[in-house]
């Protein structure tokens, strides 16, 4: 029987992508995970390839500063068809896990099938099914747009690799 957590853990989980990085704050004390907060950081066409990544860093440095989690959950990378997106996704991920390194947080990866996974059940889930699970899942008043809901899906697929580490007695692995 794996014991009872009593202190809380607050994580944050992000989304990454240029134009709209989902992210969520996740806090669990026992065995219910709550989202405190959650948003889209939305950077318009008009700004720069370099503007995107700083607007992204900065957000998610504010997040980190203002909420002191202990972990960064972030999506892992994805297979994609052009490798200007792959280098695009790279780089926005890049922007949020230097946030946190510079921190000195753990970073910890999530692959979007296993995120999915731990919401809805299956791991080609759409984002209209990762939203409304994440919503049933936690109770939520409102539906999270998409890109958020990604992100507490994120969060939710740690909580999950968390028990799973403390059952067996591991630490979880980190990038």
């Amino acid at each position: 029987m794996t014991p009872v957590q009593t202190d809380p853990i607050r994580i944050l989980a992000v989304d990454p992508a240029l134009r709209n990085t989902g992210y969520a704050i996740l806090e669990r004390t026992g065995v219910k995970p709550v989202c405190r907060l959650h948003g889209t950081i939305r950077n318009k066409r008009e700004l720069s390839f370099p503007g995107c990544l700083a607007a992204i860093h900065t957000a998610i440095s504010g997040l980190l500063i203002e909420w002191r989690p202990s972990a960064l959950a972030i999506e892992g990378v994805i297979f994609v068809q052009s490798y200007q997106t792959a280098i695009t996704l790279g780089a926005a991920r890049g922007s949020a896990i230097l946030a946190a390194a510079q921190l000195g947080l753990p970073v910890h990866e999530y692959a979007p099938r296993r995120a999915k996974q731990a919401v809805v059940g299956r791991g080609a889930a759409s984002k209209g099914q990762v939203a409304f699970m994440v919503r049933a899942v936690l109770g939520m008043t409102e539906t999270p747009d998409p890109d958020a809901a990604d992100a507490i899906a994120i969060g939710l697929a740690h909580f999950h690799a968390f028990d799973a580490a403390v059952a067996r007695r591991q630490p979880l692995p980190c990038l």
